[in-house]
């Protein structure tokens, strides 16, 4: 093999990208098909391990496959309007930001709950309330506000 073309191993450890992974990129399209052996090994190129580290950065950014896709066709085309691209970024901005959003809702819902919890001998948990109650909508501040009533705050009787 020449010193220019990589076994799927050896594109893994340079791009950082599992084996696994490369064969899913081929598989939904992120990557063109790679060469062949004769005996049916895969192969890789420079170009190759340049758009897998394109691929693999977008991930660590959490743009979609289909964002991906997007972009992947962008940087492709040299002529390209940088606009595209732009709005890709800005698109996946908002939902970053959406996601951390939920995510610091979820993380107060759980202090709340952690704070509730006496932590002590006693059977009661509005932790374990909360995860098993069907209604998980508008009915879990209410629920929240039961565990005073019910005495399942920290300092309740």
């Amino acid at each position: 093999m020449s010193a220019d073309v990589l076994t799927i191993g050896e594109a893994a450890r340079r791009t950082g990208v599992s084996a696994k992974m490369i064969r899913w990129y081929e598989a939904t399209g992120l990557l063109p098909p790679a060469a062949r052996s004769e005996a049916g090994y895969r192969h890789y190129g420079e170009a190759d391990l340049h758009t897998l580290r394109f691929i693999r950065r977008a991930r660590d950014l959490g743009f979609s496959v289909g964002a991906i896709t997007d972009l992947l066709a962008l940087w492709r085309d040299r002529a390209r309007p940088s606009a595209g691209v732009k709005a890709i970024a800005q698109e996946q901005i908002t939902d970053l930001r959406r996601r951390i959003a939920e995510l610091e809702g979820m993380a107060r819902t759980l202090e709340h709950l952690a704070d509730a919890c006496c932590g002590d001998d006693r059977p009661e948990c509005p932790i374990l309330d909360d995860l098993a109650a069907a209604d998980r909508g508008p009915a879990r501040r209410r629920l929240a506000g039961g565990f005073a009533r019910r005495g399942l705050v920290r300092g309740g009787t």
